[in-house]
């Protein structure tokens, strides 16, 4: 294979673990054939003739990664919020869902969603669709055509959901297989993965043909987890024979089995937690829809102290934004809240542990991702900041910090995904 050497200039800033940052000022990656080869403050004599990418006097960072959120309801963004989960699923989430039975209205929609998830620096995300096959067909062709990665999952759900998208078990099985086999590619940006709406929509036989798909193809699983005191209610009911929500899932074998993302998880016993640790399960933290659908405050520091995956959601539009840099701000607020209100004892998150989340955290899931250590992708935005520090002499880290708190979309002036240059012209 012929070696692409390419070297990137910048105010580098990234974390390599969640306790603090690193920073390169007037710093290199070098990335050999969209790998990080290295990340260093000197360049190697042995690069001197060739080509640098300057960047210089930007911020140049790990591209976001959104581990949670629902395509089809792009257009309900900042509705219903007087609602608490459960009615505001009814009243306003299904009945937006159920529109993308039409595809034209599907691909309208989705093109507007991928774009926005462009314009604010989303390199990959993890992804709900409706349960409409030729409409996840069309989001999964669109992410394509667009160059950002992402996992993306037909949703399942057979029970307990209105007659218009109330599926057949054996149909929504059928459908699934068919659009893992489409898209389960190896070297593809875009991958399938295992979506059951959440327990009290799915009977356990498709839960257990779900399970079995997973086995089959190795496709990873994404649901919602103890969002809502009401929801894990209804789970008790449903489920008598089994102690926790948690365990629904891991006596189905989709909780940790093969890689698994978990949605919220607000009210987990200990014993959840432990079994989230123990099976290696992604916490997907969206603090911005836990407060618009008032469902609690996550424990964030005590999946951390458990050694638990935790990475960030937007979950629109429980969450009202598409952006991660406002999502890292609520996630730090609302863990000051919880330390505050709930528990002294735990410390509220810094602004590394947060950042952390949104880049190397989730993007674990996507493999080595999130970082600009060796052997990782190359997904990185460059950040015009220059208004927004003002020419003064801040640090890396705090150019950083006043850009998530006080910048805007419009100061990301270039995305890479796995080495290649995203460019508007593609939306």
């Amino acid at each position: 294979m012929i070696k692409e050497i390419k070297i990137y200039k910048g105010d580098i800033i990234f974390c390599e673990s969640p306790d603090k940052f690193t920073t390169l000022e007037n710093g290199y990656i070098i990335t050999e054939n969209n790998k990080i080869k290295e990340t260093v403050q000197e360049l190697p004599a042995e690069y001197s003739d060739i080509e640098i990418l300057d960047f210089s006097e930007n911020l140049i960072i790990p591209g976001f990664v959104d581990i949670h959120l629902h395509a089809p309801q792009f257009e309900n963004l900042g509705l219903g919020y007087d609602n608490e989960l459960l009615p505001w699923l009814e009243n306003y989430t299904f009945p937006e869902e159920a529109k993308f039975s039409d595809t034209k209205y599907a691909e309208e929609i989705y093109k507007k969603f991928i774009k926005a998830l462009y314009m604010h620096g989303t390199a990959r995300s993890v992804v709900f669709s409706s349960l409409h096959l030729e409409s996840t067909e069309i989001l999964a062709d669109l992410f394509l055509e667009s160059g950002l990665g992402a996992y993306i999952g037909k949703v399942n759900m057979d029970r307990n959901s209105p007659s218009y998208l109330t599926e057949n078990y054996k149909k929504s099985l059928e459908e699934t297989e068919y659009f893992i086999k489409k898209y389960n590619k190896p070297d593809s940006m875009i991958k399938p993965i295992i979506t059951p709406r959440f327990i009290p929509t799915c009977t356990p036989e498709l839960m257990d043909g779900l399970s079995k798909l997973s086995e089959k193809y190795n496709v990873p699983v994404q649901s919602h987890l103890s969002e809502n005191l009401s929801e894990i209610e209804w789970v008790k009911e449903l489920h008598k024979e089994i102690e926790t929500y948690a365990g629904v899932y891991n006596h189905y074998k989709m909780f940790g089995d093969r890689p698994t993302i978990m949605a919220h998880c607000i009210h987990n016993t200990d014993d959840e937690i432990k079994l989230m640790k123990e099976k290696g399960v992604f916490v997907a933290h969206c603090p911005t829809s836990n407060f618009n659908l008032s469902s609690g405050i996550a424990p964030i520091r005590k999946f951390l102290d458990n050694n638990v995956k935790v990475g960030i959601g937007t979950d629109i539009a429980g969450g009202h934004t598409i952006s991660i840099p406002e999502t890292i701000i609520s996630a730090i607020h609302a863990s000051k809240m919880y330390s505050v209100y709930a528990d002294r004892t735990f410390h509220s998150l810094s602004i590394s542990e947060a950042f952390f989340m949104a880049t190397k955290g989730g993007g674990e899931f996507f493999g080595k991702v999130g970082s600009f250590e060796k052997d990782y992708e190359f997904d990185a935005l460059i950040i015009n900041d220059n208004e927004l520090s003002g020419g003064s002499n801040k640090t890396i880290q705090e150019r950083l910090e006043k850009y998530i708190y006080f910048g805007a979309k419009e100061d990301i002036i270039k995305m890479f995904v796995s080495g290649k240059e995203i460019n508007r012209e593609r939306f």
